[in-house]
């Protein structure tokens, strides 16, 4: 880029004209977007970065100081700062979205439990062993029937008649009158 060139831009910017932008555009586009792009890795993000530097770029230019430095070098300040911005953005955006370890799914309102079943895991700890066993993988560890053959080595057969009678043995704790 010539340094006429670069004070025509630098002149024009000065005064507010919009040629200024149309000219940094076709002379600076393609560096600045590759400078962007470098930050976010995403074209996306890139090409929304890129619109938003040159918007910045005309808000502040009557800011611009060529002695402190060359038009390049002013351009790429603002244009990895506002990339860097997108960046952060976007992913604080994603981090809010995407929340599985902070979902708020299974957190029932304490108003809407039964009070009369609070103490189920403590009703399955005095259940045999072997209904103990097939009701926690089923019921607290979320396996299904065949999964809970396979994992703890039983026939499949079993854990079904397992799981019916520590069904039954709890019904007795929860609905006595059934006995």
């Amino acid at each position: 880029m010539s340094n006429s060139l670069e004070q025509q831009i630098v002149d024009l910017l000065a005064k507010g004209d919009k040629k200024a932008l149309n000219l940094l555009y076709e002379n600076y586009a393609d560096s600045l977007y590759g400078v962007i792009l470098k930050v976010t890795i995403n074209e996306e993000l890139a090409q929304d970065a890129l619109q938003e530097t040159f918007v910045k770029v005309w808000k502040n230019a009557k800011k611009y100081d060529a002695k402190k430095a060359k038009l390049f070098t002013w351009l790429f300040r603002i244009a990895k700062n506002t990339a860097i911005d997108k960046l952060r953005s976007f992913n604080n955006r994603f981090e809010k979205e995407v929340q599985i370890d902070k979902s708020n799914v299974y957190i029932l309102p304490t108003a809407s439990l039964n009070q009369d079943v609070l103490d189920l895991k403590e009703h399955v700890a005095r259940l045999d062993e072997k209904y103990q066993i097939v009701l926690k993988a089923l019921f607290f560890e979320g396996m299904t029937q065949q999964e809970a053959s396979e994992e703890l080595d039983i026939p499949l057969g079993t854990i079904k008649s397992r799981l019916k009678i520590g069904l039954r043995e709890l019904k007795k704790v929860y609905d006595p009158e059934i006995n």
